[in-house]
């Protein structure tokens, strides 16, 4: 693991050397960051600088240069000082598709004084995570498979866990649904609703702690169904009810709630359904409700239905050069 004491050698070098010019100091501050991170070098490792990338025949065609690439660990793109890094996004991401076989698992953009740290695998729209130069001593874990062994890095924005975590308690909570007897069709619905509320509730679509609340009062079946499903029945409301437990839900349009879905809740269904709520929703990806899809099949049923989530990042494969592009 880094040293911090190593760490903050290096960014106090930076700070005394390093102007930050794209051009002539790019080089050397990733040697010395990876030096930094007990490496012996940027090239002792196998990574190649100013990595030749072919641009397709819509961009012109010709040769791009990656400032660093690493196979298949990471992608590093520098920009010069105060540089803001979001408009060189799609840059990084265009080199990064083309960087097959063995395509970096991490990319990173960086203007000497901030890195941006994207895994484009589960997460394409936002870094997984950004840290200062200055925080890097305290804060190397988003970098961390830039040491030896490449260890696994630690975010603070991992939204993708929590995506993956969050649809295994609500999928469970189906299979559990189906198993005792509900009806396909109404289990889907009732998740698909519960699911809506839970973000609705941490972006403040709904009171803070509503649905939660809610859960933690069901004690009994029935409570289940009077509870849950008087909240369904409420965000299908409009006007929005004005007095009762339900004042103040609003009425959430486009038809998902038309047919609220009513039903008892039993013990094992309801702990699940705790611990889904117990998730920052705000944190999930749009992508749980692929993953929430296919996690509630078993293996027969996906293989006989051919039910496969396709990720943002190989849906853009095709719709960034056949749509976005021209």
């Amino acid at each position: 693991m880094p040293n911090a004491d190593t760490l903050r050698d290096f960014t106090a070098w930076c700070q005394k050397h390093i102007t930050g010019d794209e051009k002539g100091q790019a080089q050397i501050f990733l040697d010395r960051l990876f030096r930094a991170f007990g490496q012996p070098g940027v090239l002792d490792v196998g990574g190649v600088t100013e990595f030749r990338i072919r641009k397709s025949n819509e961009d012109g065609g010709g040769t791009a240069f990656a400032d660093y690439v690493w196979k298949p660990v990471v992608l590093i793109e520098m920009k010069k000082r105060g540089e803001n890094l979001q408009k060189h996004y799609r840059q990084a991401f265009d080199y990064w598709t083309r960087l097959v076989p063995n395509r970096p698992r991490y990319v990173v953009l960086c203007n000497f004084d901030e890195f941006r740290v994207y895994d484009f695998d589960t997460d394409l729209d936002a870094p997984k995570d950004t840290v200062a130069l200055t925080e890097l001593p305290d804060r190397w874990g988003p970098l961390a498979f830039l040491a030896p062994g490449s260890p696994k890095p630690t975010f603070v924005n991992d939204r993708e866990s929590v995506t993956r975590q969050a649809a295994d308690c609500l999928a469970e909570c189906f299979r559990k649904f189906v198993k005792r007897g509900v009806p396909r069709e109404t289990a889907q619905r009732f998740i698909l609703q519960m699911l809506v509320a839970l973000f609705a509730e941490d972006i403040d679509l709904l009171p803070k702690y509503f649905v939660t609340r809610l859960l933690e009062d069901c004690t009994t079946p029935a409570d289940g169904y009077d509870l849950i499903g008087g909240l369904f029945e409420a965000m299908n409301t409009n006007p929005p009810k004005s007095g009762g437990r339900f004042k103040g839900v609003s009425y959430f349009n486009g038809g998902l709630f038309a047919q609220p879905a009513r039903m008892e809740i039993h013990d094992q269904e309801l702990v699940l359904l705790r611990r889904a709520a117990a998730f920052n929703w705000s944190k999930v990806q749009p992508e749980v409700f692929g993953t929430l899809f296919q996690h509630s099949m078993d293996d027969e049923e996906r293989h006989a239905f051919g039910a496969h989530f396709t990720s943002p990042s190989d849906i853009m494969k095709i719709v960034g050069p056949t749509i976005v592009e021209p």
